[in-house]
């Protein structure tokens, strides 16, 4: 990958010239991010997405030589949202992971946090539930959005500019006093989900976007330019970082 942009509180934006060679590249970071955490002598926290390319990477960590190097019962495993559907659905984000990731490795199930799935209890409920889990994990007692400092949070990019769950108008991106919040009519079905707030996810170390194609080539120009989208508002504590292949870094200017 090629080092586009970077400096001190910059982000650096990272292009891969294909898709193929995006998901390796993430897939490689991924695995030496989780070894110097643990190296620290600390369990990992990582936030991990949904979609087409990280359902990628995940399977290229689970295929890599070198994720024998990660004490996977010392990671917990967060989602920055999830798709409101029933348990096992394929579309859900944890399904996805399971499937590509965290059945190949000997994670610890009672580390592995999903968010609730649809049982007739609302996603308000599971919003509720899923920000509970964060409070009891919390390294920082009295903040508004109680949650763990997580070590690495992975996110997506919308064609709109959105991350997590979190669209652009909608009035979830307002909340300041929760870490959890269901959303209703989605713009991107389907339209029931549960996301993780600014403030949530705020509290990383490191935030990656992983992103590819040219449909989404405008919103990551937006966002690096500080446009009013979603995706222009979540910056790691220590390091931020776009990992991009060549059709999404095609507009940066």
């Amino acid at each position: 990958m090629t080092d586009e942009v970077s400096g001190a509180g910059a982000p650096a934006v990272l292009v891969a010239p294909d898709a193929d060679a995006l998901v390796a590249a993430v897939a490689a970071r991924f695995v030496t991010r989780l070894i110097d955490v643990q190296a620290d002598g600390r369990v990992a926290h990582v936030v991990l997405t949904g979609g087409r390319v990280a359902a990628a990477v995940y399977r290229a960590v689970a295929e890599s030589p070198a994720r024998s190097a990660i004490d996977w019962q010392r990671v917990e495993f967060w989602w920055g949202d999830e798709r409101f559907l029933p348990e096992g659905d394929a579309d859900r984000n944890a399904t996805q992971a399971w499937d590509a990731l965290l059945s190949k490795v000997d994670v610890d199930p009672a580390k592995v946090h999903e968010m609730a799935a649809d049982t007739g209890q609302g996603p308000e409920a599971a919003a509720t539930e899923y920000a509970e889990q964060l409070a009891a994990a919390a390294t920082a007692p009295g903040e508004s959005a109680q949650v763990p400092a997580f070590d690495l949070l992975m996110l997506g990019v919308g064609p709109d500019g959105h991350v997590a769950s979190l669209f652009p108008g909608f009035p979830q991106l307002a909340v300041d006093d929760t870490s959890a919040v269901a959303v209703h009519d989605s713009p991107k079905p389907p339209p029931t989900r549960v996301s993780l707030t600014f403030p949530a996810l705020a509290r990383a170390a490191e935030v990656w976007f992983v992103v590819s194609g040219d449909d989404k080539a405008d919103a990551v120009q937006t966002a690096l330019s500080g446009g009013d989208v979603p995706a222009a508002t979540p910056k790691g504590n220590s390091r931020t970082v776009w990992l991009l292949d060549a059709a999404a870094a095609s507009k940066i200017k």
